[in-house]
């Protein structure tokens, strides 16, 4: 049983339903990258095993589904789950049937889920190779559900989407959450509504308005907020600091002066960078210097956090209990300028504290750093971790049976 959620509600997870012999339906997030049909990252593959290897012991059919990439509704063989299916046979040691079709179900996608036997696992293919996916639309979802007997919601990458196989069947069966999903809302539920504090959140990225409802929810409950990365130079702006050619939020301005005044009137720790690195242009191998953070040449650009700053945000992770970190601070991808979103993960992986990954750009870092077995938790989902701390309610989580159902 998970609690989360609203309220500190219950909701059930496989683990509080019979499952042997029933036909199984699984929301998964296969959305896995890939080069020349190769996957180049099976880390969303693997998240899913725990709860696939449970239902296959306790004797479910398994019928799994996701969607790959973005083929617009129309079927798409650059965007097949063939290579997902493979690989899950090799993980799991165990066949899993891949049911091609370009309609998703037909009469012989419905003979194969009728016929599995107790253990077995077969995969559709592309959701998202009918429009009817992403507009939720109900006849759709219906047909999906036609195929299983109770519904298992393990696709947190895309539980902030209402769409026909994360919410629209669930109006058809029972539904529940697996293994990914509880943790998921545990880690991410337990900061919002009951976090180990001292409390910090590191905020980075480039743009202010995407953040806004997660910064303006997370300064509510924080101790201390520490913004970097492109988003800094927005606050700097707002302060009236030469940023020189910097990337900042125009449209964020106002919104970074009223988070800065909220922080003040509350008591809350709103912390910038205080030393930047700068380069002449957007390199790797551009000409580097630092400058204190008020005094960025007109004619350079900042694209890493400095020393002294480094040193701050080190000591802040280093008395923290809890931090969620979303965005990166500076151009990881760039070796040259990778140093300080090195340093903050490094801090965090050093840490006794709760640390949690808010997903996308922070776990790619984390990942290039192989440092993402010393971090508490790593969200699979970038935008619906990003809406789950904003305190918005996910369509795909909403529908899962409360324990007292």
């Amino acid at each position: 049983m998970l609690r989360l959620f609203k309220g500190g509600v219950m909701k059930k997870t496989i683990k509080d339903i019979a499952l042997r012999g029933k036909r199984t339906l699984v929301r998964c997030d296969f959305n896995v990258p890939m080069e020349n049909g190769e996957i180049t990252d099976d880390t969303r593959i693997k998240a899913a095993l725990p709860t696939i290897k449970y239902l296959m012991n306790e004797g479910a059919r398994v019928i799994l589904m996701s969607h790959l990439g973005r083929p617009k509704g129309v079927p798409n063989k650059e965007f097949s789950l063939e290579k997902v299916a493979e690989r899950l046979s090799e993980l799991l040691e165990s066949d899993v049937i891949f049911a091609s079709s370009d309609s998703v179900i037909d009469e012989q996608v419905r003979k194969i889920a009728e016929g599995l036997k107790e253990g077995q696992v077969m995969l559709l293919e592309n959701l998202r190779f009918r429009k009817e996916e992403t507009d939720n639309d109900h006849d759709f979802a219906k047909e999906l559900a036609s195929l299983g007997d109770v519904f298992v919601q393990e696709a947190f990458g895309t539980a902030h989407r209402a769409h026909a196989s994360t919410a629209g069947v669930a109006e058809f069966m029972p539904a529940v959450s697996g293994f990914l999903i509880e943790k998921e809302v545990k880690f991410l539920g337990d900061a919002v509504a009951d976090p180990k504090r001292p409390f910090v959140a590191i905020m980075g990225g480039a743009k202010v308005a995407d953040k806004i409802k997660v910064i303006e929810n997370l300064l509510e409950k924080v101790d201390t907020l520490i913004v970097g990365g492109g988003m800094a130079y927005t606050f700097f702006k707002a302060k009236g600091y030469e940023i020189g050619t910097s990337i900042f939020d125009e449209g964020g301005i106002l919104l970074a002066e009223n988070i800065m005044k909220k922080a003040e009137k509350s008591g809350k720790d709103l912390i910038l960078p205080v030393d930047i690195v700068v380069a002449d242009k957007f390199e790797n191998d551009a000409e580097k210097k630092i400058v204190d953070s008020k005094k960025i040449p007109e004619n350079m650009m900042g694209l890493d956090i400095g020393p002294e700053t480094i040193k701050l945000f080190k000591k802040i992770i280093a008395d923290a209990e809890t931090v969620v970190w979303n965005g990166p601070v500076g151009v990881f991808e760039m070796d040259n300028f990778a140093e300080g979103t090195k340093a903050v993960a490094n801090a965090l992986a050093e840490s006794d504290c709760v640390s949690i990954i808010g997903g996308g750009d922070s776990a790619a870092a984390v990942k290039k750093f192989g440092l993402e077995g010393k971090m508490t938790h790593i969200s699979t989902g970038g935008g619906a971790s990003l809406e789950f701390l904003e305190g918005k309610e996910l369509p795909g989580i909403a529908v899962i049976q409360d324990v007292n159902h």
